[in-house]
């Protein structure tokens, strides 16, 4: 007789890039390289995930780790020098925490409803709620930091 094993790690709630399709990813098994259950395609969770008006909701309240969102816009220097330290704090947190991104040209209603008046702005969420904001360009030691204690 079989026995099935439940676990209660947490976990993210994305949407596939490439079919829309949404997925519930174990956090223990983000490194593994985790796909999509609906096409099959590969979900790079160790890159930042790009967030839009219609899917920022769902993720920051359904996703069961801490996330970071990097407000940026792509004509903002400042926020293309942030950029890699953004790519590298994803890679690093892989499965402890959701580093994502949200164009606040494309997703207005958004970038409204957090007040961003400037950007970059790193916001860190956790149970769907804001707990720290950073706005201007930061080294990543400070991104690191802000997801420390979360």
């Amino acid at each position: 007789m079989a026995t099935t094993q439940t676990t209660n790690a947490p976990r993210l709630t994305l949407r596939c890039a490439h079919c829309g399709k949404w997925n519930r990813i174990r956090a223990d098994k983000a490194a593994d390289g985790p796909k999509c259950g609906a096409c099959g395609t590969p979900m790079a969770v160790d890159h930042p995930v790009l967030l839009d008006d219609e899917s920022f909701d769902r993720v920051i309240m359904e996703t069961e780790v801490p996330v970071l969102v990097d407000f940026y816009a792509d004509w903002c220097g400042p926020c293309k020098m942030m950029a890699p330290s953004v790519e590298t704090l994803a890679r690093e947190t892989v499965g402890r925490a959701l580093v994502a991104k949200l164009d606040t040209e494309q997703a207005q209603r958004t970038a409204a409803r957090f007040q961003i008046r400037g950007i970059p702005t790193s916001i860190v969420f956790n149970g769907g709620r804001e707990i720290k904001r950073q706005t201007g360009a930061v080294p990543l030691a400070t991104l690191r930091g802000m997801l420390t204690g979360v």
